[in-house]
C-alpha cells in the first residue's frame, strides 16, 4: 500500500508540472500575440536540462511552490497583463523540476521500495493526466482552477521531502544515508555520457518539434479560433499517441515518419473540431517512433539509457533553438507563414537524418 501511495504521489507531481505548464502557455497566448514572446516559454522550460545544476530536492520543491504561487498571482489578475511574471514563474518551475526530480526519483526507487519501471508509468500517467486537465478545468474555472489544481497535484511529495529532513537526512552535508544515495549518484553519473556529447539527430529533432509546440497554443488561438479544452486535448491525444508508439514497439523506415508527420499536419488544415484533435493520436505515435529509431543509432552497442540520455541533451537543445528561432520568424512573416516552413522543415528532416546516421555509423 505504502508503494502504492508513493506513487501515486510521483505520478500527481508529474501531473503538476505539466498542468503548469500547459496552463501558463495557454495564458500567455492570450497575453501578448508575439510569437518570440510565446516561444520564450518552451525555451525557459527547456533551458535547465542543458544546465548543470546541483541537485536538491527541498530546494527545488521550494522553486516549484514559488513558481505557482506567482503564477496564481497572474491569474488572479494581482499582477496585471505582464508577460515578465509567467516567464519567470516557468523559469522557476523548469529549475525546480530539475534540482529535485532526479534524486526524488531515487528516493522513491530506494527508500520506498518502488521499481523503475513503476516510477515511468506513473510519471506517463501523471503527464497525461495534467495535459488532460488543462483542457478541463479551463472551461470550469479558467486559469485560477488550473494553476490552484497544479498546486494541490504538488502537495501529495510534501511529506516525503519533509522527511528527508525530519528523518536527518542531509543532502548537502550527508549521514549514512545521505552517503548512499551520493555513493549511488556517483556511481550513476560514472556510466552516464559526458556532458557535452549531443547527438546530430536528436538536434535536428528538437529543432522540428521545439517549433511546432512553440506556437500551438497560439495557432489553435488564432488561426484555429479554438479554446483551451482545445489545446488541452490536443496535447493529451500527442501523449497519447506517444504512449501507444513505446507499448506497441512499432518501427518504420527512418525517412517515413517524417514524411508522414509532414502529411498529418497538412491534414490538420482540412479537419476540423474532433477530428483535428485525434490527428495528433498518430502525429505523437510517429514522433516516438522517430525518437526511439535515434535513440537506438546513437551508439548501437552501448547502454540504451546511456542513450536516451545523450538524446534528451540534444533534443532539449534543439527544441530551445527550434521554439526561439520559429517564434523569431513567425513575428517576422506572420502566423500563418510558419506553417510551410515547418512542413519543409518535415520534409527536409526526411532527407537529412538517414544521412546523418549513416555517416555516423
Amino acid at each position: 500500500m505504502r508503494r502504492r501511495l508513493l506513487t501515486l504521489a510521483w505520478s500527481s507531481s508529474q501531473a503538476s508540472g505539466t498542468l503548469a505548464i500547459g496552463a501558463t502557455a495557454w495564458l500567455l497566448s492570450g497575453l501578448t500575440p508575439s510569437p518570440l514572446v510565446n516561444g520564450v516559454l518552451p525555451a525557459l522550460a527547456t533551458l535547465p536540462l542543458l544546465l548543470p545544476l546541483p541537485q536538491r530536492i527541498r530546494l527545488g520543491s521550494l522553486l516549484q511552490l514559488l513558481s505557482l504561487l506567482l503564477l496564481l498571482a497572474v491569474a488572479a489578475g494581482l499582477l496585471g497583463r505582464s508577460v515578465v511574471a509567467p516567464l519567470l514563474a516557468i523559469a522557476l518551475l523548469a529549475v525546480g523540476l530539475r534540482l529535485a526530480q532526479d534524486p526524488l526519483q531515487r528516493q522513491l526507487h530506494g527508500r520506498g521500495a518502488v521499481p523503475i519501471g513503476e516510477l515511468r508509468a506513473g510519471a506517463e500517467a501523471g503527464r497525461l493526466a495534467g495535459n488532460l486537465l488543462t483542457a478541463i478545468l479551463f472551461p470550469i474555472g479558467k486559469a485560477l482552477l488550473q494553476f490552484g489544481s497544479a498546486l494541490v497535484l504538488l502537495l501529495p511529495l510534501a511529506p516525503l521531502v519533509g522527511a528527508l529532513r525530519a528523518g536527518g537526512h542531509r543532502e548537502e552535508h550527508g549521514d549514512g544515508a545521505a552517503a548512499a544515495e551520493a555513493e549511488a549518484g556517483a556511481a550513476a553519473a560514472a556510466v552516464e555520457p559526458a556532458p557535452w556529447r549531443l547527438e546530430p539527430g536528436g538536434v535536428l529533432q528538437g529543432l522540428l518539434l521545439g517549433g511546432l509546440f512553440a506556437l500551438l497554443p497560439l495557432w489553435v488561438r488564432q488561426q484555429a479560433a479554438g479554446s483551451c479544452f482545445d489545446f488541452g486535448l490536443l496535447l493529451t491525444a500527442y501523449g497519447l499517441g506517444r504512449t501507444g508508439a513505446e507499448a506497441w514497439g512499432l518501427r518504420l523506415p527512418p525517412r517515413l515518419p517524417y514524411l508522414l508527420m509532414a502529411a498529418v499536419l497538412v491534414a490538420t488544415q482540412f479537419v476540423g473540431g474532433w477530428g483535428a484533435v485525434l490527428l495528433f493520436v498518430p502525429f505523437g505515435l510517429l514522433a516516438a517512433v522517430a525518437d526511439a529509431r535515434l535513440a537506438l543509432g546513437v551508439d548501437p552497442g552501448g547502454d540504451l539509457q546511456q542513450n536516451w540520455s545523450v538524446l534528451e541533451r540534444s533534443s532539449a537543445l534543439g527544441g530551445l533553438a527550434g521554439s526561439l528561432g520559429m517564434g523569431l520568424v513567425a513575428q517576422l512573416i506572420g502566423l500563418g507563414g510558419s506553417l510551410p516552413i515547418q512542413l519543409a522543415a518535415f520534409l527536409g528532416a526526411a532527407v537529412l537524418l538517414p544521412l546523418l546516421q549513416r555517416r555516423r555509423h
